[in-house]
């Protein structure tokens, strides 16, 4: 009798993994929800108009979940809800090495070339980007209108766009970032990829955009996300739980991180689709 039950808990439990991973694979391939956020930003120009920020990452292009017709998708999507600047925030490709990351870098240029934003199109690069062909993903966004930031700043009506490399893997400069702020002027926005980068960054610079965490892409309930450290890193720890997922308060700033629009290299989500987000900023109502 017990050897008949453990076999039906065997099946039982077999098909519950199977279920999760049918699940989660669809969840990993559904398209991105779209949220919606607007932030009252002191300083902003009376006279300004408010401006719509499109903000994507960890696209992940090569993975079994992102191919070139579903990020074409993806940017129909994304042009639909007309923003006026469009934000990259790394993890373009999938991949820990150089080996066929040139290949997956060239499809980017014809999908995103398809992005329309009167203001523009920005990136920074990401982990998987420094970690794979960076000189070929970023020749890759250029030939598709896409300007790539590094450590540097760019302005935009009435915003400043200050785009700081990945601090994951040590491309960040602060510094570099706030001096090239200081030349252009205008209320700073935050790009880059890893979030945790907040720690490093001063008061005056209210709101920082990011991705990488993928809100914790697998995330089981009464237990949180799967994995919170990286095997590829010698278990270093990925992100501050913290700063995982959606609009984070952190002491005077507001921290937008996206789930991305990929699933890295294991294709599955489950308790974190993958989402893009359109922030309006606007002035102060008094």
């Amino acid at each position: 009798m017990w050897r008949w039950r453990a076999s039906w808990a065997a099946l039982v439990l077999l098909g519950l993994c199977a279920l999760l991973l049918g699940l989660g694979y669809r969840e990993a391939l559904g398209d991105p929800v779209l949220r919606r956020l607007d932030v009252a930003v002191r300083g902003w120009p009376a006279e300004a108009p408010p401006l719509r920020l499109a903000l994507l990452s960890d696209i992940h292009l090569g993975a079994v979940s992102m191919d070139d017709a579903r990020l074409r998708r993806i940017v129909a999507q994304v042009n639909a809800a007309y923003p006026d600047i469009v934000l990259l925030a790394g993890d373009m490709v999938i991949g820990h090495d150089r080996e066929g990351a040139e290949a997956r870098a060239a499809g980017l240029t014809a999908p995103l070339a398809g992005l329309h934003a009167p203001l523009g199109v920005f990136a920074v690069l990401g982990n998987h980007d420094h970690w794979t062909a960076p000189a070929a993903i970023r020749a890759a966004l250029t030939r598709a209108g896409v300007t790539v930031l590094t450590n540097g700043a760019v302005r935009r009506g009435p915003i400043a766009l200050l785009g700081v490399d990945d601090a994951y893997s040590g491309h960040d400069d602060v510094a570099a970032t706030l001096a090239a702020w200081h030349r252009v002027g205008g209320v700073p926005v935050v790009l880059t990829h890893a979030p945790d980068l907040t720690a490093k960054l001063p008061p005056a610079l209210p709101l920082l955009l990011a991705g990488h965490t993928r809100c914790g892409q697998v995330v089981l309930p009464g237990w949180g996300p799967l994995l919170l450290h990286s095997p590829h890193e010698h278990w270093r720890m990925l992100y501050s739980p913290r700063l995982r997922c959606g609009v984070v308060h952190d002491v005077g700033r507001t921290i937008v991180v996206t789930a991305g629009a990929g699933s890295g290299t294991m294709p599955l989500r489950l308790g974190a689709p993958p989402d893009w987000w359109l922030i309006t900023l606007r002035r102060v109502r008094r």
